[in-house]
Parts: structure tokens; sequence; C-alpha cells
């Protein structure tokens, strides 16, 4: 019983072993994985628990004690919190943490590369659209994805929010009014 809570391995090889996996699972999810980060289907769950299962030798080698588990989760969950305030801090950070918008669509035209580039299909995007209330291409003055995997459309006949509201919108007085 006394083994369950003793350090088994030394802190700073849990440490640098935790950090090394974190950053490299964070940069396969960041430049390989941005479609599917807004939104978790069932590959996307087995993919996250044979990557867990994968790392976790890598990251722990051979511990087994309590208190080598907690050094560990710690060590991750800190680079997450310092990734997280440091993107909040930093335009470089943020830049690195999550990608740029792509645009997909720019009035009414596709952005073919763009799409072949995150392997999305043109019906994956016509859904998209649809669910935006868009059923022509045509209609579209931009839709990108968003970092967060999500794709936002601009209706092509809209301004601003002023455009989709008559009533607060500004009133001109017509001469003879």
């Amino acid at each position: 019983m006394g083994d369950a809570f003793s350090l088994q391995l030394h802190p700073l090889e849990l440490v640098l072993r935790g950090s090394a996996m974190y950053w490299f699972l964070f940069l396969l999810f960041r430049f390989v994985l941005r479609r599917d980060a807004g939104s978790v289907g069932l590959a996307d769950i087995l993919l996250l628990v044979v990557v867990a299962d994968a790392s976790q030798n890598a990251m722990a080698g051979s511990y087994t004690s309590v208190p080598d588990g907690i050094v560990l989760v710690s060590t991750i969950a800190a680079w997450n919190w310092l990734l997280d305030w440091g993107g909040y801090r930093s335009r470089w950070i943020r830049r690195l943490a999550e990608p740029p918008p792509l645009v997909l669509v720019r009035h009414g035209r596709l952005m073919r590369r763009n799409l072949r580039r995150e392997f999305i299909t043109v019906p994956e995007l016509m859904a998209s659209l649809r669910e935006h209330g868009i059923e022509k291409l045509a209609d579209v003055k931009i839709a990108r994805m968003e970092p967060d995997g999500q794709i936002s459309v601009i209706h092509a006949g809209r301004r601003g929010a002023a455009a989709d509201d008559d009533d607060e919108a500004p009133r001109r007085r017509t001469p003879g009014a």
C-alpha cells in the first residue's frame, strides 16, 4: 500500500515526459485535425481514446503510484492553462494556438483549394449553408471555417444588423413629406 502513495519516478522526468507529449499532441491536433474541433463524432472519440492510450506509456513510463499520476496530470493541465493564458495575452501565441479563419466561399464562388485542404465536400458545405438559411452559392458573400471548426456565413444581400431589422434602420425624410 505504501508504494501507491510514494513517487516511483523522479518528478522532473514526469514533467519532461508530460511536456513532450503535450506539445506533440497539441501540434498534431492543431495542424492535422482542425476541421473536427467544433464537433465531436464517433470517429473523433475513438481517435482520442486511442491517442490517450498510445501516449500514456510515453508520458508516464512505468509509473504506478498516485503521486506520479498527480504530477503528470498537473503538468498537462498547467500547459493547457498556460497556452490559454498566453493566447489571451499574446497575438503570436494566439496564432500558434488557433488557426486563422479559412475562406470557403467568396462572392458565390467556391474556394476549392480550401475545401480540399480541410476535406470538406460540396454537399457538406451546402448542408452548412442551408443551416444558415442559404440555398444557393450566389447568395453567399463569404463563408469561412472559423478557428473552432464551425462555418460562419454572411449573406450577400446583407450589409449588417440594421439591414435585418427595418424598425432599427434609420429612416430618411423624403422631400414634401
